[in-house]
Formats: C-alpha cells, sequence, structure tokens
C-alpha cells in the first residue's frame, strides 16, 4: 500500500516529534533507533528538508528537527514529501472502451481514496500520543515505566534442566518440482 521510503519517513517523523522543542537528533542517532539503513535515511531527510517538515542543523549539536508543530503535520504532508499515493485515474489496461473506470478500478480508487482521507485527517501528534508506550519498530524510544509498574522476570530454564525447551531437529527440504512429478 505504502512504500518503505513512506514507512521510513513516517518512523523518522514520529521519533523527531518526541523531541523537546529546539532540540536536534542526528540522522545516526534517528537511524539506529528507528532502524531504518543510514543511507536511505539520509535520501528521506533530505526531502521532509525540501518539503520543509523538518530543518537541517550543523554543529556538535546539530541534527534535524521539526518545522511545525506535529499537531499540524499530517500523514498525508509526510506521505507527499517522499512519495505519493496512487490513485487510478484511467483503465489500467489502457482499454478505450472503459471511458470511466470500470467497478473493480472503481472501488480500488474508492477504497485509496479512504486511505488518503485518513492520512489527512491524522497528524503526527495523535501518532506520537504521549500516553501511547512505544513509538514504531524504534530502539531504546519507549519511555521506561517505574520499577513497580514493571513485571516481575522469571528465570528461564537453564539448558541442562529437564524444565529447558529442546529444539526439534530440522526438517527436511522438500523434494525438488521434478522429483515431485516423477512420483506421481
Amino acid at each position: 500500500m505504502i512504500s518503505q521510503t513512506v514507512e521510513y519517513a513516517l518512523r523518522a517523523m514520529a521519533r523527531l516529534a518526541r523531541l523537546p522543542a529546539e532540540e536536534c537528533m542526528s540522522s545516526e542517532a534517528i537511524s539506529e533507533e528507528m532502524q531504518i539503513p543510514r543511507d536511505y535515511l539520509s535520501k528521506v531527510m533530505r526531502d521532509l528538508v525540501v518539503a520543509e517538515l523538518v530543518s537541517s542543523h550543523r554543529g556538535p549539536n546539530g541534527g534535524f528537527r521539526l518545522t511545525r508543530d506535529p499537531s499540524v503535520v499530517s500523514m498525508l504532508d509526510i506521505l507527499r514529501a517522499v512519495d505519493e499515493l496512487p490513485r487510478i485515474r484511467a483503465c489500467p489496461l489502457g482499454n478505450p472502451d472503459h471511458v470511466k473506470l470500470c467497478p473493480l478500478h472503481q472501488r480500488l480508487d474508492d477504497a485509496l481514496a479512504g486511505v488518503e482521507c485518513e492520512f489527512a485527517r491524522t497528524t503526527l501528534a495523535e501518532i506520537v500520543d504521549t500516553e501511547q508506550a512505544s513509538l514504531p519498530l524504534a530502539r531504546h524510544a519507549t519511555p521506561t515505566r517505574p520499577a513497580r509498574d514493571r513485571p516481575k522476570r522469571q528465570s528461564a530454564p537453564t539448558p541442562a534442566s529437564p524444565l529447558a525447551p529442546r529444539k526439534a531437529p530440522p526438517a527436511a527440504p522438500p523434494p525438488p518440482a521434478a522429483a515431485r512429478r516423477r512420483a506421481k
């Protein structure tokens, strides 16, 4: 539905939205926390800067930060900064008899319109609601709970213990398709 580029842009923006005002975050830190390949993130951040959703700052405390309050940045703004949501405007088969979309392609386009509408009405602030416990696919970015709220850890059984789970032997690979045909 959405490209990997859009997914990475949404993750990066979600992380930056959690920063205190006027604080920057380096691309290396965003890459590590949000599990985004560094080179790919560089391209994504460039597109977000060009779209004026983030600004880039040099220096020892430099990095990236949002240019707008998360409550006025929509998911659609972020998507459009790095990609586009495909819509079906004409017959994908190029059939000249289809002056308007056939019922199948009209329904598909209606579904895409619904996604676009939902992205337009969902703000970055809603994505990173402070009541939420974690950011999408983030490492180390989740707030920690006080010790009294954490579940108690149970010690794992040792490998020598009779309670330790045993590994099942690896399954034999399926026979090649040619061998299956000959067996019939």
